[in-house]
């Protein structure tokens, strides 16, 4: 009977054994960091006397200064908005055309599938500041190719980096590198679904339009959930376009994103408590919005019960 015990306890602890490398992964550089950061956003530096010496500056409690700090820095709540544009063009284009063009694959209608499915994805593959020194090279006029090609019209190529289309040219590559990722989760959620679906509404009469628009897109929608969290999320996130581009505009200012800000605060003003503050809002922020989300969809699209 010990034998049997022991053997049991062993089947019972596998899974986390399995877990574990992941668990501790998480732990130390995701759980570890969050907590840490919110240790920091309730402190803050005193300065006695001329600040030299030893013990002339030390870190005390603070409580909620550096919040209030943060939500009330005139740079902040204009970064916000800049975002929640920035979120409103790049979401419903990329996810459209994610979906789009996996529908277009899935329903056959090309003949060089792999390569398509290639050729999508991977704009994916390249890192967002390699993508973002690529495209602001075709952005500037005086370097990029297409103002020769538009001067062979006698057109003019426009300066996208100057006054409000930035905000586009900063969507665009958002886009460019994240269609692919999503077609690819969209097209294989398609790829699961029974053939016999499809055959049956074709003898029904279905077209290829009623089929994708009443049985493919209703049945892949948890995937459909997926992908927009996922992009929501680097939405919240959006740093290095922004950031990689910020020296060949003017436009772009060093809080042009509140992970911009979060940056200027820690490494230009040295304030990490201040960007501590900023960081732990945009982490509540990101959480509230996502779950939300699942929240308000996920019964539905799960087909889960109150």
């Amino acid at each position: 009977m010990p034998a049997v015990s022991s053997t049991r306890t062993r089947r019972a602890g596998a899974p986390y054994q399995f877990l574990a490398p992941a668990l501790i992964l998480f732990a130390l550089f995701l759980a570890a960091p969050i907590v840490y950061a919110a240790y920091l956003s309730l402190r803050r530096v005193k300065v006695s006397g001329l600040g030299l010496g030893a013990g002339a500056r030390t870190e005390v409690w603070a409580g909620l200064t550096n919040y209030a700090r943060s939500l009330s820095d005139p740079d902040f709540l204009p970064s916000v908005y800049r975002v929640a544009a920035y979120g409103m063009i790049v979401v419903p284009t990329m996810l459209g055309l994610a979906l789009l063009m996996a529908l277009l694959l899935d329903a056959g209608r090309t003949r060089v599938g792999t390569f398509a499915r290639t050729s999508i994805f991977l704009p994916y593959a390249v890192p967002a500041v390699v993508a973002s020194l690529l495209w602001g090279f075709l952005y500037l006029p005086r370097v990029s190719p297409f103002n020769d090609l538009l001067g062979v019209f006698g057109l003019s190529s426009p300066d996208v980096l100057a006054g409000s289309g930035v905000l586009y040219a900063v969507a665009n590559i958002a886009v460019w590198g994240g269609t692919g990722f999503n077609m690819i989760v969209i097209y294989t959620a398609l790829r699961a679904i029974p053939t016999e679906l499809f055959e049956a509404a074709r003898l029904d009469g279905a077209s290829d339009k009623q089929i994708a628009w009443r049985i493919k897109i209703p049945i892949i929608l948890p995937s459909l959930i997926m992908t927009f969290v996922f992009s929501l999320i680097a939405t919240l996130q959006v740093f290095a376009e922004p950031m990689t581009l910020k020296p060949l505009s003017n436009t772009i200012s060093t809080t042009w994103t509140p992970l911009m800000k979060v940056y200027r605060d820690a490494f230009t003003r040295n304030d990490i408590y201040s960007a501590a503050a900023t960081s732990v809002v945009i982490a509540l922020a990101t959480f509230v919005l996502s779950f939300g989300f699942l929240k308000l969809v996920g019964n539905r699209a799960f087909n889960q019960e109150d």
